[in-house]
């Protein structure tokens, strides 16, 4: 589990990896603008689809154009924006319908569990001929709403119009944001409205045919857009169809914000392809470009040291999967790849130490307990073998376990599909931020809260606890600060602090994702009993909770929503 939420960011920080970009203004929060060698902290949107008011169904396609045209302004002018794909798992992990009209209150709610800044959304209306756009800025902490900002034109200016309304969101909010509309609309790539639209409807498509259509047609028209390029290699990649996708990957630019991911997904491909060789060098190059930028990023370890071992590289494999159990120390796969590797290298004795790490970070896994009883079993160590299963069976619903054997230890590897981009850029900013003055001394909760993440993020556990603390002597209640400090007692295994501090986290906003962590360090402890209640709770929050519903279910839960 990782300190930051799952879903995609665009920003800034990876173009800078990978391009060596200057760093723009962002805003800082209570409209404190600065330029970002002074800035507090960078500023996290989350934006939503616009509600069509046209009453016209054939304008649909405009509610998530008008999103995605949102984030696309946003990420080119040097702010962190939660990607569509990110904003669409974390609601439906809600239980809410693609389609259902959000609250401000859950929008409220989605945005501080994924510790977002501000939240846009808005509204259009269309005679047939003309359009009429309006945004809404929505601070998350403290929650306030700021005045709609309405832009009206022809239909085919759509493009300049969400230009206009996000410039305007972003200098109504701070005086001080140094882009004229001039210049913020200059760093917009141009766009055929067509193709644009294409490419939401081949975004948004339930059918896989009518996406890859869509999508294709999108390319055809804008042949240099690297954004449907890279949703048809998603497409093709989940369709398995990796050689398809690895030419479509292959098209996104070095210079672009969805490179990394573009480069890391082929990698995945290479691996599925039996290609060890190219796909090391996929990772080694991914790793290289994070590692110039001051990043350590777990997932690429893993997946580089699979690919090594693969390449009769084991001792090189064996170092990167133990920087990457250093990096994550709440993940499970990286000591359980480990102890495969172990295992199939002959070491019995040291594979066995690496799965009962694995087995420590999630009790509740079965393959991991499986793999660590085989490997006692193998050494001649029968009563410690007995004695796992004996601790299996106090889980409920842990057991069976899965048969294990030579054979299928070769396909047990756990390979990394997917990139925590959220993550990565955190971590790089984090690299270069000062160890003693992490933020400004008057940023405020929000800005120590994001200082910490950064540190968090980079590692820095020392640097991080004391921008969790300088943001409670700001507000002694704030849920973010408590659940960071909750996350760095975890790391220490001080689990009496972690539970005291989760439940501080708890008591001033409640969190599905902050039950679920609880849940896992009461597993840790061996109360079984509290861990259902938390994880009861936290599905009852978000219905859809995929996590948090599998592990409910393993302990005798229901995982539908309501408790017993």
């Amino acid at each position: 589990m990782r300190a930051v939420r799952s879903g995609n960011f665009l920003g800034p920080a990876v173009l800078v990896a990978l391009a060596g970009l200057a760093l723009v203004w962002v805003p800082a929060a209570g409209g404190q603008g600065k330029a970002s060698s002074e800035a507090s902290f960078r500023a996290q949107f989350l934006v939503f689809p616009f509600e069509n008011r046209s009453g016209d169904p054939r304008l649909e396609w405009l509610s998530e154009g008008l999103e995605e045209l949102t984030i696309g302004r946003l990420s080119a002018s040097g702010q962190h924006v939660y990607t569509h794909e990110g904003r669409a798992t974390e609601v439906e992990r809600y239980g809410l319908p693609m389609t259902a009209r959000i609250s401000r209150a859950t929008m409220l709610r989605l945005a501080t569990d994924l510790d977002a800044d501000y939240v846009i959304f808005g509204s259009y209306t269309s005679d047939g001929k003309n359009l009429s756009v309006d945004g809404r800025l929505l601070r998350v902490t403290p929650a306030a709403l700021e005045p709609a900002t309405r832009e009206s034109g022809p239909l085919d200016s759509l493009m300049d119009l969400d230009t206009r309304v996000v410039w305007r969101l972003l200098s109504t909010n701070d005086r001080r944001f140094p882009l004229t509309l001039e210049e913020f609309s200059r760093a917009q790539s141009p766009l055929r409205l067509d193709a644009f639209e294409h490419f939401v409807r081949g975004h948004s498509a339930v059918d896989d045919e009518v996406r890859v259509r869509e999508l294709k047609q999108a390319v055809a028209l804008e042949p240099n857009w690297p954004e449907p390029a890279f949703a048809l290699g998603k497409a093709y990649s989940a369709r398995h169809d990796c050689s398809t996708a690895i030419v479509w990957f292959g098209r996104v630019p070095k210079n672009n914000s969805r490179y990394v991911e573009s480069l890391f997904a082929s990698g995945v491909c290479r691996v599925w392809l039996g290609q060890p060789d190219r796909a090391e060098e996929a990772f080694l190059s991914l790793q290289e470009l994070v590692k110039n930028a001051g990043a350590g990023v777990p997932e690429i370890l893993n997946n580089l040291a699979i690919a090594r071992e693969r390449n009769g590289k084991v001792t090189a494999a064996r170092g990167d999967l133990a920087r990457a159990a250093e990096l994550d120390p709440q993940e499970n796969d990286y000591p359980f790849n480990l102890g495969l590797l172990a295992l199939r290298a002959g070491d019995i004795a040291g594979s066995a130490a690496y799965l009962r790490e694995a087995v420590k970070r999630q009790p509740d896994d079965p393959e991991s307990r499986a793999v660590l009883i085989y490997a006692l079993e193998r050494s001649g160590q029968k009563a410690e073998a007995q004695g796992e299963r004996e601790a299996a069976a106090e889980i409920p619903g842990l057991l069976p376990l899965p048969g294990i054997s030579a054979e299928t230890l070769a396909n047990l590897d756990r390979l990394k599909t997917e990139l925590d981009t959220a993550t990565l850029m955190l971590e790089m900013e984090g690299a270069d931020l000062p160890v003693a003055e992490a933020s400004h001394p008057d940023a405020g909760a929000a800005g120590h809260d994001h200082a910490g993440r950064q540190q968090l993020a980079a590692g820095r556990l020392d640097d991080a606890q004391r921008e969790f603390r300088a943001a409670l002597a700001t507000d002694a209640h704030d849920p973010a600060a408590h659940r960071g400090l909750a996350e760095i007692a975890h790391r220490r295994q001080r689990l009496d602090e972690a539970v005291a501090e989760y439940r501080a986290s708890l008591d001033a906003r409640d969190s599905a994702t902050v039950r679920l962590a609880l849940a896992r360090v009461y597993l840790e402890q061996k109360k079984v009993p509290l861990a259902r209640e938390e994880l009861e709770k936290a599905v009852k929050l978000a219905p859809n909770y995929t996590e948090a519903k599998q592990l409910l279910e393993r302990l005798g839960g229901t995982g539908q929503g309501a408790p017993k």
